[in-house]
């Protein structure tokens, strides 16, 4: 059966290639661009049937109001926050504050993908000190470790969702760059398994995923202490808090 599944950041690299074997699959897809011009790219999956938002996921406007047409889009089955950047002042404000804007902001679907990183690992386990406005360069390594903990936050305050994260690999996109080791093929595969399967596995939730296999997050993902500072931190600075469990 087909499932309702939103993309985001799906205009190019493995974004683009969930979205595409999703389509494939015949799931019900919406994707995602950051604006009109690169919107165009996603012509042929309109054609094919997908639905199309638009937002630039670094100016919290442009997240609130594209938080609002999904909520009118209807229930979702699943969303694949794929939407990330590699280094700048939007690392934090893409990577961390949009997919927790648009996670509190929308009716939650019934399984949540979130893309972490390998090199989260090199995070530091706190929010002290984070630009969330992007205003300087931020950490990539931070902002990985910080999704990857709201993931495994979710997974423990929201019971009745699948909520995963998964870590691609180092893959030859343009985010990863030419000289990148792992496997492309399989750089979308969990992500779009996770969303869309009925594998016992995949209804499986708080993992962390790389190629349909479970590994072992840095320590403090799973630290509740500092799954809290992190969403107090993010409802201090969005002024959203997350919505509380279904009875």
């Amino acid at each position: 059966m087909g499932r309702k599944i939103l993309v985001t950041g799906s205009a190019d690299g493995l974004g683009r290639m969930a979205a595409e074997s999703l389509l494939a699959a015949g799931h019900d897809l919406v994707v995602h661009a950051r604006n009109e011009e690169r919107a165009t790219v996603l012509r042929p999956l309109q054609a094919r049937g997908a639905g199309l938002v638009v937002a630039d996921l670094s100016d919290r406007d442009q997240v609130r109001r594209l938080a609002a047409e999904v909520a009118d889009l209807g229930p979702l089955d699943a969303v694949v926050h794929n939407a990330g950047v590699w280094s700048g002042p939007a690392v934090m404000p893409v990577n961390v504050v949009a997919p927790y804007l648009l996670t509190a902001l929308t009716p939650l679907p019934r399984r949540l993908v979130y893309l972490s990183s390998e090199m989260h690992q090199g995070g530091r386990p706190t929010t002290s000190g984070t630009d969330w406005q992007g205003q300087r360069p931020g950490s990539y390594e931070d902002s990985k470790l910080f999704v990857t903990a709201l993931t495994a936050a979710l997974a423990r305050l929201h019971p009745e969702v699948v909520v995963n994260a998964v870590d691609p690999g180092w893959v030859p996109t343009k985010m990863g760059g030419a000289g990148a080791s792992d496997d492309l093929a399989q750089g979308h595969e969990t992500q779009a398994w996770l969303a869309s399967s009925d594998d016992a596995e995949a209804l499986t939730s708080g993992g962390y995923w790389y190629h349909r296999q479970r590994r072992t997050p840095h320590r403090a993902v799973h630290d509740v202490a500092f799954q809290d500072e992190l969403l107090a931190a993010l409802a201090r600075e969005t002024g959203v808090e997350l919505p509380t469990a279904a009875g």
